[in-house]
C-alpha cells in the first residue's frame, strides 16, 4: 500500500488528483495488454498503484467509470497529436487530410495500448462502444472542417465527411490487425488515393 509520507503536506485537492491520474494510467497499462480485460478491477487497479481500495472510491463509482475516463483521456491524446500534425501541415486540403490520417494511424499503432483502448476493444467491450461515438465525432468534425472549398452545398460536405469517418475508423482496425502490412506511408499513401482522389479540372 501506498506509504503515508507520500503526500505528507500535499493538499488534499492534489492527493486526490494525482491518486486519480495513477488509477487512470494503471487502467490503461492494465486493460491496454491484449487479453488483459478480465485483469482490470478494483483490486488489480489498486494492487498496480499500491493503493488502498478506498482511493479508488474517492475517484470512481467502479471500474466501469474508470474505463471510461482511461478511453476519454486517451482520446484527447489522440485529438491533440492530430490536430498539431495537421497544423504543421502546409494550408492545402490534401496536405493536411494526409498529416491527419497519418497521425491517426501512427499514434494508434505506435502504442498498442491505445489502439486497444480506442479501435480495438472499443468495438466490443460495451463501456467503450458508448464512447467511441467521441472518436467519431471528433474525425467527422475534422472531416468536415476541411471540405474542399469546391463542395459549397454544406451537405456534399457533411456526407464526405461521414464517408471518411466509418472509412478512417476500419482503416485503422485493418492496420493494427496487421492486415494492411507496416509500411505506414503506403497505406496512407492508398488511403489518400481512395477517401481524397487528385480532382481532374
Amino acid at each position: 500500500m501506498s506509504s503515508p509520507t507520500r503526500w505528507a503536506g500535499v493538499p488534499l485537492a492534489d492527493r486526490r488528483a494525482e491518486r486519480r491520474a495513477d488509477l487512470i494510467a494503471a487502467a490503461f497499462d492494465i486493460f491496454g495488454g491484449v487479453g488483459a480485460e478480465s485483469e482490470l478491477s478494483v483490486r488489480s487497479v489498486c494492487r498496480y498503484c499500491g493503493f488502498n481500495t478506498r482511493y479508488f472510491y474517492e475517484s470512481f463509482a467502479d471500474t466501469d467509470e474508470l474505463l471510461g475516463a482511461v478511453y476519454d483521456a486517451t482520446a484527447a491524446e489522440l485529438g491533440t497529436v492530430v490536430a498539431a500534425a495537421m497544423t504543421e501541415a502546409d494550408p492545402s486540403v490534401r496536405s493536411r487530410t494526409r498529416a491527419g490520417i497519418r497521425a491517426v494511424l501512427g499514434h494508434a499503432s505506435s502504442d498498442p495500448r491505445r489502439g486497444r483502448v480506442l479501435f480495438t476493444a472499443g468495438v466490443t467491450d460495451p463501456v467503450l462502444a458508448q464512447r467511441r461515438a467521441v472518436t467519431q465525432a471528433m474525425l467527422r468534425d475534422m472531416a468536415f472542417a476541411e471540405a474542399d472549398a469546391r463542395d459549397t452545398d454544406q451537405l456534399t460536405s457533411r456526407v464526405r465527411a461521414a464517408v471518411f469517418t466509418g472509412a478512417m475508423t476500419e482503416l485503422v482496425q485493418q492496420f493494427l490487425a496487421g492486415s494492411l502490412g507496416d509500411d505506414l506511408d503506403r497505406v496512407v499513401d492508398e488511403a489518400m488515393a481512395t477517401l481524397l482522389p487528385a480532382r481532374t479540372p
